[in-house]
């Protein structure tokens, strides 16, 4: 189980753009630091800061820089014109000397300690990933990384990836069609592990190739929602809260989160579709209907933890309705 980030309210950093770069088309990179120069929390390959952007926006954004550069942040973003407004208050407001607010660091898509890494990318997924190559790199363990995207002058961080050789292999839409997932990932090996980090048919097809290989679960990370999270029927369901000392009913045109927000108890969320993990709460009892796209199968199966913006409660056999006590 991981640590809930559940309790409590989440400090705002105040950080100014030290640098930005143009890193392809349509991806820019920010490099975020304190005015004084003081060092930034500690974060580890596959965490993500919360950008606090003004006008109720915040988005989540990979860290791809140095973990081992205290006095830094580094992240990337993808311009998307038909997008929820995120990446183009980031291209078009963000510029060296602003100041924003972050919160975090957070690690949902930790990278855990294998024989050998298989990466896969896909367009912006990059950037959780490069940290995580080089930490590979760095504890001498074999590895590959499979780059897809649009189009060469689409994906980003290509230079810095080219003083690999040839574990990085680049597969450019245009030029080579879909990723070859037979040909990268092959027949399962023992002490492998799968991470890939991108569009949601990508990590759906990664998914769905393991799962008929026999390879074990991959490690994914997605920007949205998986097509199906939401999916069964919504029902009133009760939940109590331990270190608040509330029992409350949950509608069933509500979420946990608006519920326990309603009752007045201060509870960290961000993206509130079940992808950012910031709301992730533990469970003490119950079982939890889960609905996000962020918990692995085991993590599900286990139960002791949950989203609480968009997961539920499953009934107990012979009763009625779920019954949920989370540790808020």
């Amino acid at each position: 189980m991981r640590p809930s980030t559940s309790q409590g309210t989440e400090h705002v950093h105040t950080l100014v753009i030290a640098e930005r770069r143009d890193e392809a088309d349509g991806v820019i990179s920010l490099t975020l630091r304190r005015a004084d120069g003081s060092a930034l929390p500690p974060w580890s390959p596959g965490a993500h800061v919360d950008l606090v952007l003004g006008n109720g926006l915040e988005r989540q954004y990979s860290l791809c820089g140095d973990p081992s550069g205290a006095g830094a942040w580094r992240i990337a973003v993808l311009r998307e014109p038909d997008g929820r407004g995120g990446s183009e208050y980031v291209h078009t407001r963000l510029t060296t000397g602003t100041r924003v607010g972050a919160r975090g660091p957070r690690n949902h898509f930790e990278l855990r300690t294998a024989e050998r890494y298989a990466f896969i990318a896909g367009g912006i997924g990059i950037t959780p990933l490069l940290p995580m190559v080089a930490a590979a790199e760095a504890a001498g363990a074999p590895w590959s990384l499979l780059y897809g995207g649009r189009s060469r002058s689409s994906m980003a961080f290509v230079e810095d990836l080219a003083r690999y050789g040839d574990r990085v292999v680049l597969r450019p839409q245009d030029e080579y069609g879909l990723l070859d997932l037979a040909d990268h990932l092959g027949a399962p090996r023992t002490g492998t592990a799968i991470y890939c980090c991108g569009p949601g048919g990508l990590l759906d097809a990664v998914e769905a190739y393991c799962q008929a290989a026999g390879w074990p679960e991959p490690h994914v990370e997605r920007f949205q929602p998986k097509a199906d999270a939401a999916a069964g029927e919504n029902q009133r369901f009760e939940i109590e809260l331990s270190r608040s000392g509330l029992t409350l009913q949950v509608p069933a045109d509500a979420s946990i989160l608006d519920t326990v927000r309603a009752a007045g108890v201060s509870v960290l969320y961000s993206c509130t579709e079940g992808t950012c993990g910031t709301c992730e709460t533990d469970v003490l009892d119950g079982v939890p209907d889960h609905r996000d796209s962020v918990l692995t199968a085991a993590e599900r199966a286990a139960g002791d933890t949950m989203m609480i913006c968009v997961s539920r409660a499953r009934a107990r056999a012979g009763a009625q309705t779920g019954r949920l006590v989370l540790d808020l």
